[in-house]
Parts: structure tokens; C-alpha cells; sequence
């Protein structure tokens, strides 16, 4: 009898980020493949915790946090010795480096990195990001393969490290399933959606300095003084008195609402005559992915990393720079009155859907398995 492959994934499910959903988006396909599929959680919070597939066998570690979790993950590969193991984020890769020293196995572990770090560090003190770079160079090229979201983040890393680009591989977040898809048609209560009111521009991210929505605030003050038009934005986050307190000073507070966090942005995504992903940094950004997948039109600025690569450099939907609020308020005002086609936008984002992503990783992992219902 032929043995099925045993795959680990680590992993921390530390609450509502997009990381954690994207795991639990590829979990659920890689649990319908001829696999066995172990999840290795270091911490059990936050909403997508629910969302791991039943037939996944998910091992609960005693330990809280990643730094801790070296020796039961050394332990597992003792006694499971998986064909591979995914660990997911920096400190799970050297986690699961660490682990396998300790182990003596040659278990190959490759890892996943959904940032842009030089982006996401550039804010740090000098002597942090040396230290942070000083790591990644020391224990990354162990890796079987640095699996990255986007090509914008694959060419940091190899940049950092100086990794060969055969050791590392993009491959696309698995962010378009059918429970988005149908997510997507359920009502939204929400007086601004009603039938002939003002074309609602939205936002979706956690109120933070990353997702630079105080730019996106300023252009939409311009916005309306052109056209009528509402503004919301879904997320917390600890900017949000900042934002109301930015919005009565713009004149706007009547116009714009911060209705919070929302488990099923989509159905709001669809119903929104443009998204607006108006960010300094990402990895891939999952929220401009899922309005592609739905139609809605979109606007970007052209953020290390994932924009350009989605938006085929701006020829699917324009791309404006960081930060620049003339250029955004155009963007908007200019997607609102000429809106680009659905299929299009649907047609750009083929590759992010859960099934066809599942089947990349597989590949990446060295479990090329003849799975039917892999997308190609």
C-alpha cells in the first residue's frame, strides 16, 4: 500500500488577521488532497480558528508563543517525521529551523512570507532591522523553499539574503473560495446602500499608519466636492479617533462612517461603487484581491508590494503613488465615472483562488501528488 505524504504546518492564530485566514483558506483545500495534513498551532485565537478543517488533525501545542514552541516542534518531527512542514511567518521559520536542529532530522521545511520586510521595517531603529535582517540571512537559505505571496516580496527577501531565486517561489494567496463568493450576495444593512443613494467609496483594513487611511480621507474631501459620495471604511484599530477627529476637520463626518470590524466584508465590497486600497505597504493585499474577484472597481496606490503585480502595472485599474492625495481623489473620481468591466477585473485574479494556490503549494513543498480537484 502506498503511504500518503504527511504534511505539518506551524502556525500561530494570534486573531483576525489576514495570515490566519489565508491558512485556514488553504488548509481546508489542502485537507481534500491525498495528504495527511497536521496543524501545528502555537496560539488558538481569533475567528478563523473555526474555520481549520475538521478532517486536519490540528495539535494544540502547550506552548503561547513561537520562541517557546521549539522543542514540542522538535519533538513532533522526532516522532511524525512529515514528508514537510510549512511554518508560517519570520518567527516560525526559525522556529521550525531550530526545531529540526535539535531534532537531528532532515525533515525539509520550507517557509511562508507574506510581507514586504525592508517595507515594514523602514520605520524601525537602525540597529532592529540589522538585527532582523542578520537572522533572515543567517537561517533562510536553510529552507527547502521561501514560499512568497507576491513578487514584490519574493525580490525583498532574496535581496536581504542573497538567496538564488531557484530557492525561492511566489506563489499566490489562496483568497477566492466560494464562501467569499457567496458571502458576497447576503444583505447589508446599511442606509448608504439604498436603492438611487450616493456611490459609496470603501475601505477595508485595520486603523492603522500601514493602511494610510488619513490620505485616503483627504482625497476623498476633494471627491465630494466634485460629485456627491460616501465614504466607509471597515477595520479597527487604534487610529480611529484620529480618523473621526480628521474627518470633522475636513468637513466630511456627515459623508464618511467607521462602522468596525466585519468577519464578511464582501457582501459590503460588492454593493461599493469603488475599494480604495490607499496603503504604504503590504505583502499581497488580500482585501484589493477579493473586490477583483467580485467585480467591484478598484483604485490603488502602488505600494511595495502586490499592487502592480495585480493591476498589471496599472493597465486593470490605476495605480497612484503613496501618499498622494491629488492623484487618488483622481483616480476615485475618474473609476467612478468610468467604471472598467467586471470580467476583467474577475479574470486578473484566476491564480488567488483556493484550489488553484493549494496546488502550487503542494508543488513548492515537493508533494507533486495527482490530486483531480488541484486548479490549474
Amino acid at each position: 500500500m502506498v503511504m500518503r505524504p504527511k504534511l505539518a504546518i506551524l502556525v500561530s492564530f494570534s486573531g483576525q488577521g489576514g495570515v490566519e485566514r489565508m491558512i485556514a483558506n488553504l488548509s481546508q483545500s489542502l485537507a481534500m488532497a491525498p495528504i495527511d495534513l497536521d496543524i501545528l498551532l502555537i496560539k488558538a485565537k481569533g475567528p478563523h480558528v473555526a474555520a481549520l478543517p475538521d478532517n486536519a488533525n490540528v495539535i494544540h501545542l502547550r506552548a503561547r508563543h513561537t520562541a517557546t514552541s521549539i522543542f514540542e516542534v522538535a519533538r513532533y518531527l522526532r516522532r511524525e517525521k512529515p514528508d514537510a512542514l510549512l511554518a508560517v511567518k519570520h518567527r516560525g521559520i526559525i522556529a521550525a529551523l531550530q526545531a529540526r536542529t535539535l531534532a537531528r532530522t532532515s525533515t525539509p521545511i520550507s517557509g511562508r512570507l507574506g510581507t514586504t520586510v525592508s517595507a515594514a521595517l523602514a520605520s524601525k531603529s537602525p540597529r532592529r532591522r540589522a538585527r532582523w535582517f542578520s537572522t533572515m540571512r543567517r537561517y533562510y537559505p536553510r529552507l527547502h523553499q521561501l514560499i512568497a505571496v507576491s513578487q514584490g516580496v519574493a525580490d525583498d527577501v532574496i535581496t536581504i539574503t542573497g538567496m538564488s531565486d531557484t530557492q525561492v517561489t511566489v506563489v499566490r494567496n489562496p483568497t477566492v473560495t466560494p464562501a467569499m463568493l457567496s458571502n458576497a450576495t447576503l444583505p447589508v444593512e446599511h442606509p448608504w446602500f439604498a436603492e438611487n443613494a450616493p456611490p459609496v467609496v470603501l475601505g477595508v483594513g485595520r486603523l492603522t499608519e500601514q493602511k494610510d487611511f488619513p490620505t485616503l480621507l483627504r482625497a476623498f474631501s476633494e471627491v465630494v466636492t466634485r460629485r456627491d459620495a460616501r465614504l466607509i471604511i471597515l477595520g479597527e484599530g487604534q487610529l480611529r479617533e484620529t480618523l473621526l477627529e480628521q474627518a470633522q476637520q475636513l468637513g466630511i463626518a456627515d459623508k464618511m462612517a467607521l462602522p468596525g470590524f466585519t468577519d464578511h466584508p464582501w457582501a459590503w465590497m460588492h454593493r461599493a461603487a469603488v475599494f480604495v486600497l490607499s496603503s504604504r505597504w503590504e505583502g499581497s493585499p488580500n482585501t484589493l484581491t477579493e473586490a477583483l474577484a467580485l467585480g467591484t472597481p478598484v483604485v490603488s496606490t502602488d505600494c511595495p508590494s502586490g499592487p502592480r503585480e495585480l493591476l498589471s502595472g496599472g493597465d486593470i485599474a490605476p495605480l497612484v503613488p503613496m501618499g498622494d492625495v491629488a492623484a487618488l481623489s483622481e483616480a476615485i473620481l475618474s473609476t467612478l465615472s468610468n467604471p472598467p468591466e467586471a470580467a476583467t477585473l474577475i479574470h486578473a485574479v484566476k491564480d488567488y483562488h483556493q484550489d488553484v494556490s493549494a496546488g502550487r503549494y503542494l508543488d513548492a513543498l515537493g508533494l507533486a501528488i495527482d490530486w483531480p480537484h488541484r486548479g490549474q
